[in-house]
């Protein structure tokens, strides 16, 4: 007999090998058909896996985050068994599941293509009807090696694993390496979508064969795909490449993998965002410094990335000693603390830099400006004393909160801890991750935890920004510092003469400068608010006798500080019009007869058909205030 725990504190006994269905169905038949998976003392277990220990139990229904994700693992391996049936002798490779589905790469003779994912699709609704029962098989490592002796790419994933004992899931004639959990009967995998195929290197290593990836997402329900479909129709829409491209913002060229190239419009975007950013730390007491780009490895030997992040750190050799060139600028701005002799009286200190850093990111996994080698970071780093831990996040809070809300972005805090590579004392790090909390309770803040998933040299806050369409980004982080001090030696000197060492606080509240500005290009759809806008006014003549009056006003826009231009091309009035909407220009002026006549304007706003006449005074103070307001009226 076992003893089973429910989630209510309730008891019972039943006999060993029950599994989570009959627990189910015994509490009622609505449970049942709504769970996907459940807890067994902290693990997870399929729903027809036997208990033969004593358990607490806690079930996972199939509409809930954990049960989506199940639910999209189990999805992959029906393609994957679609796929083996009608392409015998494919080899795969991954299947995970993803934030936005998952995907399976596989080296297949077939080349992919829309065609192909509908014949797929097609088999996959073949087997969903066959309701093929998902069974999880307990092997040794051994009898895994040759079971997919044939499959050179299973044969290494087994290799390298430590556990001697091997868990497969099989559906019918189909079996795949996994640790699970999965649904129990293909049946369950009722509404999914086949999204796109793409290349892929096997485990992201360029050295390795291009295999073929192919994307998909399953949802509980019908009405749930159908949504999220429409839902990446409008994320396709804003695509910040294609947008990036379209709005001469950026470029990105084969010269030069994962280092984005700036265009004219885009400095213009990104400069906007950095005077915002310069003219809030002004106000709160903010520094600026500039460190340089490479430095020696002893260095880095010292910060503990050499050791921690060596992998992604370039390298080169000077005067016969080796250097690497910055990942992140913390250690740069630590010897610059580090230049005088440190009082409490200079505490907290606040220092910011715009630091250029580089990371060496998989050619794979490079994507527009989300991912790429070389970026800015709108880095500070505070040093104050332990009992200033509190009232300094609480500020930094209120400025992330300040700063989000100009873009219209909401986010929420995680509490990321300690993770499997820290370095430093395990107490340091319980009173670190207390700190943080405390601080996000003073400011009137909710937060979770994120276990194990902290910097490896301290706890920290991750800010999770929810753009206009929904999506979750990570941007802003505060990351809470007892080791980096002790390890470079920092000190100040307190009011009773001894040289204790402060608490660093590493942050950033943009993040990468060029991932943010993604982000806002998507979440704006292109359409940025007039202060950020590359060009604000578009002022188009009638005909030639108009154009010496838009030259005139032009020239007026430029002494109030307004980015505006004058449209000289030959074409027909609508055609230009319609030209400046798509280039999403906050405000076309359309300079004729009457507005000649009388020295008025006759403006649109992007968006709207309205035409609206005003004094020129009037135009200059509408666009002043919406400036000035950034957006946010």
């Amino acid at each position: 007999m076992v003893k089973i725990e429910f989630k209510d504190g309730s008891i019972k006994e039943y006999n060993e090998g029950i599994n989570l269905a009959a627990l189910a169905k015994e509490i009622s038949s609505s449970l049942r058909k709504s769970i996907i998976a459940g807890y067994v003392n902290d693990e997870i277990y399929d729903l027809t896996r036997p208990i033969e220990v004593d358990a607490k139990i806690n079930f996972i229904e199939i509409d809930s985050e954990e049960g989506e994700d199940i639910l999209n693992h189990s999805c992959a391996h029906l393609m994957a068994h679609a796929i083996q049936r009608l392409y015998p002798g494919t080899k795969f490779g991954v299947g995970p599941r993803i934030e936005a589905g998952f995907y399976y790469d596989m080296d297949c003779v077939e080349q992919f293509n829309e065609d192909s994912l509908k014949k797929i699709e097609k088999e996959m609704n073949k087997i969903v009807s066959e309701a093929i029962e998902v069974e999880r098989i307990v092997v040794s490592k051994k009898e895994a090696l040759d079971i997919f002796k044939d499959d050179e790419y299973k044969v290494e994933l087994i290799s390298e694993l430590e556990d001697e004992i091997i868990t497969l899931y099989k559906q019918g004639d189909f079996t795949d390496l996994c640790r699970g959990p999965h649904v129990e009967n293909t049946k369950v995998i009722k509404n999914f979508k086949l999204l796109s195929v793409a290349g892929a290197y096997w485990r992201g290593d360029s050295d390795n064969k291009m295999l073929q990836r192919i994307y998909g997402v399953a949802k509980a329900t019908k009405q749930e795909l159908e949504d999220h479909l429409l839902f990446l129709e409008e994320a396709k829409k804003r695509d910040h490449r294609k947008l990036g491209k379209e709005l001469d913002l950026f470029m990105l060229s084969d010269y030069g993998p994962g280092f984005p190239f700036w265009l004219p419009n885009g400095m213009v975007l990104r400069d906007e965002l950095l005077k915002f950013w310069h003219q809030v730390h002004r106000r709160e007491g903010y520094r600026m410094i500039m460190t340089p780009t490479m430095l020696n490895k002893e260095l880095w030997e010292i910060s503990g990335h050499w050791f921690n992040y060596r992998e992604n750190m370039y390298t080169s050799v000077i005067d016969d000693k080796e250097f690497a060139i910055k990942p992140m600028n913390c250690p740069g701005g630590i010897l610059c603390y580090k230049n005088d002799i440190r009082s409490y009286r200079e505490l907290p200190m606040r220092i910011g830099e715009l630091g250029h850093v580089h990371r060496h990111e998989a050619s794979g996994a490079l994507h527009g400006l989300f991912r790429v080698r070389a970026f800015t970071q709108d880095d500070a780093h505070i040093y104050c004393t332990p009992e200033q831990i509190e009232s300094e996040v609480v500020q930094l809070i209120n400025i992330y909160e300040e700063v989000y809300s100009v873009f219209g972005l909401s986010y929420s805090i995680e509490l990321s801890t300690r993770p499997d590579n820290a370095i430093g004392d395990e107490e340091v790090w319980r009173i670190s991750e207390e700190a943080l909390a405390k601080a996000c309770k003073a400011s009137g803040r909710d937060y979770v935890i994120n276990p194990g998933d902290g910097a490896f040299y301290g706890p920290k806050l991750d800010f999770k920004l929810r753009d206009s369409i929904g999506r979750i980004w990570q941007c802003g982080t505060i990351q809470l510092d007892m080791n980096l001090p002790e390890r470079f030696d920092m000190t100040y000197v307190a009011s009773d003469g001894s040289k204790p060492r402060p608490v660093m606080l590493h942050r950033t509240v943009l993040g990468s400068i060029e991932r943010f500005i993604g982000i806002l290009i998507e979440h704006y759809a292109g359409a940025f608010p007039t202060w950020l806008a590359p060009e604000q006014i578009k002022i188009i003549p009638v005909s030639s006798k108009h154009i010496e009056y838009a030259e005139a006003l032009n020239e007026r826009f430029f002494g109030k500080e307004f980015r505006s231009s004058v449209e000289n091309r030959e074409e027909k009035l609508g055609y230009l019009i319609r030209d400046a909407q798509v280039k999403k220009i906050p405000y076309t002026i359309v300079i004729g007869d009457d507005e000649l006549k009388d020295s008025s304007v006759t403006y649109r706003c992007y968006g709207s058909e309205e035409q609206v006449k005003v004094s020129i005074d009037e135009f200059i103070k509408l666009v002043q205030e919406d400036i000035a307001c950034k957006g946010n009226k």
